[in-house]
């Protein structure tokens, strides 16, 4: 069995897969007190939520929805997922140097995602070196020295990567991308590089910003949103909240995605007698059930109607766009019918989405990974705006983009300087205020990370957060990659499947959470983090920390740095540990936007970032918006495969599994599922729960998913579903989104094979 891998073995479905008409209610409640005192005492936990999203409170470490700017509840500004994120980050569980005596590192790797999360917080600094058989503990020290040692006895600093997940805050992120352009290298794979990255991009090219323009009040204004490629119950609950309110102000709601999410459809408000006590809000006016990757069908052929229709905004199009004439021309040689067929919706369905874009110029619309994670990704986001110049629902009121980031900070890290594509406008202010020349060349990606180290191009691994191995694509092929590295570091909370497939050295580096008060030489700090909507925002937090070997990731990298440089340039690394008001200070310098900083992060519920899109103003070449030409290409796949998606279940966010079920699918203790239709089944001769592997060969090399259960689904016929990480050694490493390079997760041609 690879150990790469969760175990193979199942835990059993234990009831008949039976899907809710509503999400949240009194289930998700309980869920979220079973999670949260579960984990913790009840004074503890209460203290925890009744500082999460408040305003100078604790930054929820789960997604990336906005906070109300106004009033926020005092009893409940949270959601289920993060009560989950909270309850596995403040747990009291300890997993320290006792335990890892107890587990070698092959006996832990044989244990499912699920239990390694559950054996609770990192406490100290452990080492493991070639040949032993587990981690022992080290002094903080000789850990940095050994970080240290090892980067300076490289041939070049590109022979190291430094990764980053969207959980750091402002202030680690900036002194991360400090010290590593110091070190000499733009290795500065993050977790975008495998969600919005398509996005990013995307945006950028057409609108000259690579974040979403609307805020949270825009969506009380709005006449339509779209929700693409998304599945807001499960992923970012609280969204269900915003779509409540601007349906009841009118606003007609659109879904489009393979599966039928519960959270869309039926919603019961947990801080309303009426979402308790009643049947709850049917949100969603039009579901539009398309194949996987037929986003980009359906939007040109939108487009192409409103064209004909004549339902443009031509004033806004003359005045503030660009490349209309070419984008106009394409449609002559568009076939309506063969784009809905391919995208796999019926002729009334898609004329009834058209008449409501026809009536209306006030549109939002939101997408996530379910439009990110696709070849075509770059392409089909660019027909998102298309679709938008159109009706000239850019740039006002109730009206725009809205990607919706999946990880608390990750918009921030980008932001403040986590890019391996940094700009030459950011060098010269880099070289101005820090007086070193950074390195100009690009640096690499995550699959070009992975590609260094299994080609031991890289031989060093520096991650701050995230599990890498579980989130990355190609998982046999990633993990030999880091188990070819000299040296793997990890900064984290809690135990994951990273920390035990390693290289030939491998540090585990016990660091602070949000909930964690964290005390410096200067006294008691706080962090900062960015939402989906640019807002930059305080988090303090509140809890005594579990242990005192525990260190800030500020205070981690300034000892990695000073361990490193020394005084090689006139930098003090340790001050910047001692007061993260001095980082604050030097991101003001260094970032456009973040003027007067500490004064305004100070002010209660923070502020925003400068989006000129949201202006209607747009920082590309000419100063226009751009209309693009997006070629519409269906995959190829035979008569017997089918294209398979990795969604995240419900007890699940990102990489960490909180639980086995998934509540809105009726899933119940169990994650090796495959999702089905009941006539794909009959064609292929497969039964109920029958057990399968999956397989991939792209390319010629064959991928294999062993043992799944097949759950008959109402999905589109010739696609399937699956559960990350279980299924990430499906995605090739090699097939990735042109122009972003973000791995196809959400579109892989797969066969099945009965066990």
């Amino acid at each position: 069995m690879s150990l790469a891998q969760p175990p193979k073995e199942f835990t059993g479905i234990n009831q008949e897969v039976n899907t809710p008409k509503t999400a949240v209610g009194w289930p998700a409640i309980y869920s979220s007190v079973k999670h949260v005192f579960g984990a913790m005492p009840v004074a503890r936990g209460i203290k925890t939520l009744l500082n999460l999203n408040q305003k100078d409170g604790i930054d929820c470490p789960s997604c990336a929805w906005p906070d109300p700017d106004g009033h926020r509840s005092s009893i409940g500004e949270f959601c289920e997922n993060g009560a989950k994120a909270i309850a596995d980050e403040a747990t009291t569980k300890k997993a320290g140097p006792v335990f890892f005596q107890r587990y070698s590192v092959k006996e832990m790797a044989e244990k499912s995602d699920f239990w390694l999360g559950q054996q609770g917080r990192l406490t100290h600094p452990m080492l493991v070196r070639e040949g032993d058989t587990h981690y022992k503990k080290i002094e903080w020290k000789d850990a940095f020295d050994i970080v240290a040692k090892e980067l300076n006895t490289l041939s070049l600093p590109d022979e190291a990567v430094f990764y980053t997940s969207g959980r750091s805050s402002n202030e680690a992120a900036f002194l991360y991308q400090l010290f590593i352009r110091a070190y000499g290298t733009n290795n500065l794979p993050d977790c975008s590089n495998m969600c919005h990255e398509s996005s990013g991009v995307a945006l950028t090219e057409t609108l000259g910003l690579g974040k979403g323009s609307v805020t949270l009040d825009d969506f009380e204004e709005a006449e339509v949103i779209i929700i693409m490629g998304q599945n807001p119950g499960t992923n970012h609950p609280r969204l269900l909240t915003t779509l409540e309110k601007a349906k009841k102000k009118g606003a007609k709601i659109i879904s489009i995605n393979p599966l039928f999410e519960t959270g869309l459809l039926g919603f019961k408000n947990p801080q309303t007698m009426e979402g308790l006590l009643g049947k709850g809000t049917t949100l969603t006016d039009l579901y539009l059930q398309i194949k996987i990757n037929g986003d980009l069908a359906l939007l040109k052929a939108a487009c192409k109607v409103l064209i004909e229709k004549g339902a443009i905004d031509n004033e806004f199009i003359k005045s503030n766009t660009e490349n209309v004439e070419e984008f106009l021309a394409q449609f002559s040689k568009v076939s309506i019918e063969n784009l809905l067929e391919d995208a796999g919706i019926k002729q009334e369905e898609f004329e009834t989405f058209c008449s409501i874009l026809e009536k209306n110029s006030k549109i939002i619309v939101c997408w996530a990974m379910g439009l990110t994670q696709h070849k075509n990704s770059v392409a089909t986001i660019k027909e998102v705006v298309n679709l938008l110049l159109l009706k000239g629902s850019i740039g006002k009121p109730g009206a725009g983009t809205c990607p919706v980031r999946g990880h608390s900070n990750v918009q921030g890290d980008r932001t403040v300087g986590i890019m391996h594509k940094p700009s030459a406008a950011f060098n010269e202010t880099i070289e101005t205020n820090f007086g070193f020349t950074p390195p100009q060349h690009h640096g690499y990606d995550v699959v070009e990370a992975i590609e260094a180290m299994y080609e031991q191009k890289a031989k060093v691994f520096f991650a701050l957060g995230g599990n890498f191995l579980s989130a990355s694509p190609d998982t046999e092929y990633t993990a030999q990659a880091l188990k070819n590295c000299n040296l793997t570091v990890q900064v984290s909370t809690k135990l994951n499947r990273s920390h035990l497939i390693h290289g030939k050295t491998a540090l585990i580096l016990p660091c602070l959470g949000r909930t964690d008060k964290d005390f410096q030489k200067s006294g008691e700090q706080f962090v900062s983090t960015e939402n989906s909507m640019g807002v930059v925002q305080k988090s303090q937090g509140v809890l005594e920390p579990l242990s005192d070997e525990m260190m800030s990731e500020p205070a981690i990298i300034a000892q990695v740095a000073h361990a490193t440089l020394g005084e090689k340039y006139k930098i003090d690394w340790l001050s910047y540990a001692n007061d993260y008001a001095l980082i604050r200070k030097d991101i003001e310098k260094t970032i456009a936007g973040f003027k007067a900083y500490e004064e305004r992060i100070n002010k209660s519920g923070g502020f925003y970032l400068p989006n000129q899109p949201r202006e209607g103003n747009f920082n590309t070449k000419t100063g226009k918006a751009q209309f693009s030409v997006n070629p519409w290409e269906p995959i190829n796949v035979k008569p017997n495969e089918y294209l398979m998606m990795t969604i995240r279940s419900h007890d699940q966010f990102n990489t960490t599994v909180y639980g086995l079920n998934d509540r809105y699918r009726g899933i119940f203790n169990e994650r090796r599922i495959v999702f089905m239709h009941p006539a794909d089944m009959l064609k292929d001769a497969f039964k109920n729960y029958d057990k399968v592997n999956i397989i991939n060969e792209f390319e010629g090399v064959r991928r294999i998913a062993e043992a799944f259960i097949i759950v008959p689904y109402n999905i589109p016929q010739g696609c399937l579903a699956t559960y990350f990480p279980e299924a990430n050694v499906l995605v090739p490493l090699k097939s990735r989104a042109d122009g972003s390079q973000t791995p196809t997760s959400k579109s892989v041609v797969v066969r099945l094979e009965k066990i």
